[in-house]
């Protein structure tokens, strides 16, 4: 493969990809093209939970491809690794959110718990967060918090407002007109900005008392990153409408989003196929994903999360980090400028680790290792990063 066909045939989201040409991966490892191995401190933003090709993942998928592949739209075939997926979710998760309805990726599935929220209220006003992100969809774009971002893709969605993070204040802009507040549990391209306490427990309430639905988005959060199941788990409150993603596949793509049976129910009447998709909850990928979830529950991943973030966050002190925001392996180094944030993520690529911004704080290095990553890999990746920031020094 060329840079020359990558960057003539390819659709791109910049001007300047970074063309780092992929052989293989394993593990917490990516190997470029000559073969040098990369230890990967971003893992897929945060979609692969396992790290690379994790052999239990690997033997799911095969199982799977040796019996059939995709036969039907959603919602129609018994097909058991969906139903197995959406049933191992259940018993993760209050009564409430029991019936998974499965996407291709987290902004479907925002788009899915959009509607659902129309539905079921039969409202269209909805409250987002400044500074959120949700996906690239027309739907999940007009809930983006960010104006200069949606330049050029207007008109989008009416009805929508905007308050600020933890700020318990604004939430009196919650009214009975409002069908959903849509809100990251940990908010991700902010900067790994997570919630105060109570002020997730306080948009709840807020919710509950004006009939409105509290939709979280845990595309990025959920599925162990911060060491529970789900992030809102920490946080002492239930959403209404609960939407994952990303490290749910195993490297594979895949949303869902989670809600009652109730709730659900409105997709199946008047009108029916309320909600359709062809290859959502395809059996590959739906195998994968209950692998995924299978090995976070018996392996004791989970349990360990905490000890590595403190390691981190331990081996990780220089003068020119201002601070980590985050929690669990969802964490972001706030460095003193924009530049300083891209040397570090340029250098350390030259030096063998992989890390990677964040999408509005121009201050903020990602690390978001696989979640079982070694210690001795953390260290290692620590240490790289500790030798650049002294040469910037």
């Amino acid at each position: 493969m060329s840079l020359k066909d990558f960057l003539t045939y390819q659709a791109k989201t910049s001007s300047n990809p970074i063309g780092f040409e992929v052989s293989r991966a394993k593990g917490s490892y990516i190997f470029d093209a000559d073969g040098k191995k990369y230890l990967d401190f971003v893992a897929g933003i945060s979609a692969c939970s396992l790290g690379h090709r994790h052999p239990k993942v690997i033997k799911a998928i095969k199982k799977q491809l040796n019996k059939f592949l995709h036969v039907m739209v959603y919602g129609e075939y018994i097909q058991k690794s969906s139903v197995d997926l959406c049933k191992k979710l259940a018993s993760f998760l209050p009564k409430s959110l029991e019936v998974t309805f499965l996407t291709n990726s987290g902004t479907e599935a925002i788009e899915g718990a959009m509607k659902l929220a129309k539905r079921y209220t039969r409202k269209s006003k909805f409250i987002a967060a400044r500074n959120s992100y949700h996906g690239s969809t027309q739907g999940a774009l007009s809930l983006l918090g960010v104006k200069n971002q949606k330049k050029g893709y207007g008109p989008l969605l009416p009805k929508v407002s905007f308050i600020d993070f933890n700020n318990n204040k604004q939430l009196v802009k919650i009214d009975k007109n409002t069908a959903a507040v849509i809100l990251e549990t940990i908010q991700g391209g902010a900067g790994f900005i997570v919630p105060k306490l109570d002020y997730l427990k306080n948009v709840k309430e807020k919710c509950q008392e004006v009939g409105a639905l509290l939709i979280l988005d845990e595309i990025q959060p959920g599925i162990g990153r911060t060491g529970k199941m789900f992030a809102f788990q920490k946080y002492r409150v239930e959403p209404d409408i609960l939407v994952v993603g990303k490290g749910l596949g195993g490297g594979l793509p895949i949303g869902a989003f989670c809600s009652s049976k109730e709730k659900m129910k409105k997709f199946e009447n008047k009108p029916s196929l309320g909600h359709i998709t062809t290859f959502g909850g395809n059996p590959v990928v739906s195998s994968a994903a209950l692998s995924v979830l299978n090995t976070l529950e018996n392996d004791g991943i989970l349990d360990k999360i905490k000890e590595k973030e403190k390691l981190i966050r331990l081996l990780l002190k220089h003068k020119k980090i201002k601070k980590i925001n985050g929690t669990g392996l969802m964490l972001a180094i706030i460095l003193d400028s924009q530049e300083d944030a891209e040397t570090l993520v340029k250098r350390s690529m030259d030096m063998g680790l992989i890390l990677f911004y964040l999408l509005w704080n121009k201050l903020a290095v990602r690390i978001t290792p696989p979640l079982n990553i070694s210690n001795r890999d953390i260290k290692k990746g620590c240490k790289i990063i500790l030798r650049i920031l002294d040469e910037m020094t």
